[in-house]
């Protein structure tokens, strides 16, 4: 199906449907797997995405069994999910493209003619993002990164911190500012609110992650509205604040091996050794430092570094879940 003829008021109502999205990418052809799901009833539109890095798996496998399970005859409104949102990345197993080298989660709203990553953003925004009453984007560390289990959250928007204490996960990030070029900022733009996840990652899905996703799925189906049954708690959250943007995170000069000397969401005062970079001989190239006092929220996994590449990231802890 072509985007431009994508309708999901064209759905019947009380019927799912699986469907593939079939668009030019510069001189390649793309496909885009679709998951729609129409309620008896007419109500708001959860959209949702996961694998925008295609490295990030927790999010593919929630979808798939919460479309599964879903009955439409039972929901109000409609479900609107991009299962593997960036189908070149997961197949290559990469965080970016391998048709533009691009990370997919920076270019948004993307354009029609512009590269591989910037036309697939541009069908993700026009037929999922831009149909939702509530917009939820599930991330998590992928095989390079740890990050916590969590919802994070616009903290000038009361919806979306709603949402992330709906959601039921162990922690709960609220940021100050969303950064263009994402899916978030996308439905900012438009006025929707918005939510999104990470896991623990490592290239594979734990147990204990996914039973948060399932539970918190339906939690956000019944927060937007689109389920009518009763939302099913979870932990009292650790509450984190501040930049979750990865990109300003530590980041290497050079190329080496990582020797991470901080353990996840690890208390730290400014100016503490969190980690070591060795040249391939074992020797120091150089040391981080932690920039605050704070607790880890992003901490690289993979000893083999690039320079450029992020790895770590602190965060301010709360002392009580908001």
């Amino acid at each position: 199906m072509n985007p431009r003829d994508f309708d999901p008021g064209a759905i019947p109502a009380g019927t799912k449907r699986r469907l593939w999205l079939e668009f030019p990418a510069g001189a390649l052809e793309l496909r885009l797997p679709l998951l729609v799901a129409r309620g008896a009833e007419p109500g708001p539109v959860l959209s949702m995405t996961a694998c925008i890095h295609g490295d990030e798996y927790e999010g593919v496998g929630a979808i798939f069994d919460f479309f599964e399970t879903l009955d439409p005859e039972a929901i109000t409104g409609s479900v609107i999910a991009a299962p593997v949102a960036n189908p070149p990345a997961f197949h290559a197993i990469s965080r970016t493209s391998p048709l533009d080298q691009a990370n997919l989660a920076r270019v948004f709203p993307g354009r029609d003619d512009g590269t591989p990553s910037e036309a697939l953003a541009a069908v993700l925004d026009g037929c999922v993002i831009a149909h939702a009453s509530f917009f939820l984007d599930l991330h998590s560390g992928g095989v390079r990164y740890w990050m916590p289990t969590m919802a994070g959250y616009y903290t000038e928007d009361p919806r979306s911190l709603a949402a992330a204490r709906a959601f039921g996960a162990p922690v709960i990030w609220g940021h100050p500012v969303i950064p263009p070029g994402r899916t978030l900022s996308c439905a900012q733009a438009r006025g929707i609110p918005f939510l999104y996840t990470e896991a623990r990652g490592a290239g594979r899905i734990d147990p204990a992650d996914a039973a948060v996703f399932a539970r918190g799925i339906r939690n956000v189906a019944r927060y937007a509205g689109v389920l009518r049954d009763a939302l099913e708690p979870g932990p009292k959250p650790v509450h984190l604040m501040g930049d979750g943007n990865t990109d300003r995170g530590i980041e290497a000069s050079r190329d080496g091996f990582l020797v991470p000397e901080v353990q996840p969401l690890e208390a730290v005062r400014k100016g503490r050794r969190v980690g070591r970079l060795l040249d391939l001989d074992g020797s120091v190239i150089e040391e981080y430092l932690a920039p605050v006092d704070g607790v880890a929220a992003m901490i690289r996994l993979a000893p083999s570094v690039r320079a450029g590449e992020p790895l770590f990231l602190f965060a301010e802890r709360l002392a009580e879940a908001a």
